[in-house]
C-alpha cells in the first residue's frame, strides 16, 4: 500500500497570515527640509548604508500607461538625481519608452522594505539631453554597453539563442577595450516631481506618510499629512 498523502502538494503559503509589525521610529513635519530631494537625499544615504539588508536602493519601479491608461510597470535602476529630478536610461523604443511618448505621467516607487520605507513619487518624464546620455553610456560595463544594442527591449523574440548570437556578433565586432558607440535609440529620461511622498511603517498600521506636493510652475512645495 502506497502513501497517498506523498503524491499531495505542498501547502501554499497564506498571504493573508502574513504579518509584519513595524517597530520605527516616525516620521515628523517638524525638522522636514523644505523640499522633497533633500528628505529624498538623506533616507537614501541612510538606505545606501545597509546594502546587505537592501541590495539596490537605486531599484524603483516605474509605472506609466499608454494612451487609453492601461497601465504597466516594472523595476529599473535610478541613475542619477537633483533638484531637476529623478533619472533613469533605456531603450527608447521599449514599451515605457513609447507609453512616456505618448502619455508623460509616471510614477516611481523606491520598495525599501527592510527599513519600513516607501517613496512614491508622481511627475512628468521627459528625454535627457544627448550629451548627458552619452556622458552616462561612456562609465557602463562594457558587456553592459553591448547589451544594450543586442536587445530591442520590449519585442518578441523567437528564442533565446537569437538575444545571444546578437551579443556574440556585437563582441566580436567590439572587443574589450573598443569604444562602443552609443545606440541611437537608447538614452535617458529624467522623472520632474509634483508629488512625493515618504510613507514610514509604524505599529499597528498607522504608519506616517507625507506627502510634498507643488503644483505646475509652482516654486514653492508644502507638505501634506495623509491618513494610513
Amino acid at each position: 500500500m502506497t502513501d497517498s498523502s506523498a503524491s499531495l502538494p505542498e501547502p501554499l503559503p497564506e498571504p493573508a497570515g502574513m504579518r509584519e509589525q513595524y517597530v520605527t521610529e516616525g516620521l515628523a513635519e517638524a525638522g522636514l527640509p523644505a523640499g522633497p530631494m533633500e528628505q529624498f537625499a538623506h533616507w537614501f544615504k541612510e538606505a545606501v548604508r545597509d546594502t546587505d539588508a537592501l541590495p539596490e536602493p537605486n531599484a524603483m519601479v516605474v509605472s506609466t500607461a499608454d494612451a487609453e491608461g492601461r497601465p504597466s510597470s516594472r523595476t529599473v535602476l535610478l541613475k542619477g538625481f537633483d533638484e531637476r529630478g529623478f533619472v533613469f536610461f533605456t531603450n527608447y523604443e521599449s514599451r515605457k519608452a513609447r507609453e512616456i511618448t505618448v502619455n508623460p505621467h509616471v510614477s516611481l516607487l523606491f520598495p525599501w522594505h527592510p527599513m519600513a520605507r516607501q517613496v512614491i513619487v508622481s511627475g512628468t518624464a521627459a528625454r535627457v539631453g544627448r550629451e548627458e546620455t552619452v556622458a552616462y553610456f561612456r562609465t557602463r560595463p562594457h558587456g553592459s554597453q553591448l547589451g544594450a544594442w543586442a536587445s530591442a527591449q520590449s519585442s518578441v523574440l523567437a528564442s533565446r539563442d537569437e538575444l545571444d548570437r546578437a551579443y556574440a556578433d556585437l563582441a566580436a565586432r567590439y572587443p574589450e577595450g573598443e569604444q562602443v558607440p552609443v545606440p541611437p535609440n537608447w538614452g535617458g529620461f529624467r522623472v520632474t516631481p509634483r508629488a512625493v511622498e515618504f510613507w514610514q511603517g509604524r505599529r499597528n498600521r498607522l504608519h506616517d506618510r507625507l506627502r510634498y506636493v507643488c503644483g505646475e510652475g509652482d516654486p514653492v512645495w508644502r507638505v501634506e499629512r495623509l491618513s494610513p
